[in-house]
């Protein structure tokens, strides 16, 4: 997969959905079942899926007369990926502007903060 290649938030929806399937992939009718409501139509998420297909994110095979999409890149990759363009892009890639930018703008519990010092050594 190009790593120039991001998704929009509709795709990010359909990839989450695709990650949390037990067998990591399914059937157009096994992910729209997944959609809270209200549901795409049909024929949008399977034009969803044909994007990501065209995208690189996913690939199909045919089974009978159906097609099974199956992600080609892990949900932590693909946030990986996302987050080091953001350092890039925006924080001169500098992961401790990138870490003090998250620090401050989030309000982080107690909790948060021990976990990101033990992370952080």
């Amino acid at each position: 997969m190009s790593t120039n290649k991001f998704l929009t938030k509709s795709e990010f929806q359909v990839m989450l959905i695709l990650w949390s399937l037990p067998g990591k992939g399914g059937f157009t009718h096994d992910i729209l079942a997944l959609f809270e409501d209200p549901k795409p139509a049909y024929t949008t998420l399977a034009t969803f899926l044909k994007i990501l297909t065209k995208k690189g994110f996913v690939k199909s095979k045919k089974v009978g007369a159906m097609l099974y999409y199956v992600p080609l890149i892990s949900k932590e990759a693909y946030c990986k990926q996302v987050m080091e363009k953001a350092q890039a892009d925006y924080f001169e890639n500098d992961p401790v502007q990138f870490i003090r930018f998250i620090a401050e703008n989030n309000k982080l519990t107690d909790e948060q903060k021990q976990a990101a010092k033990e992370i952080l050594g």
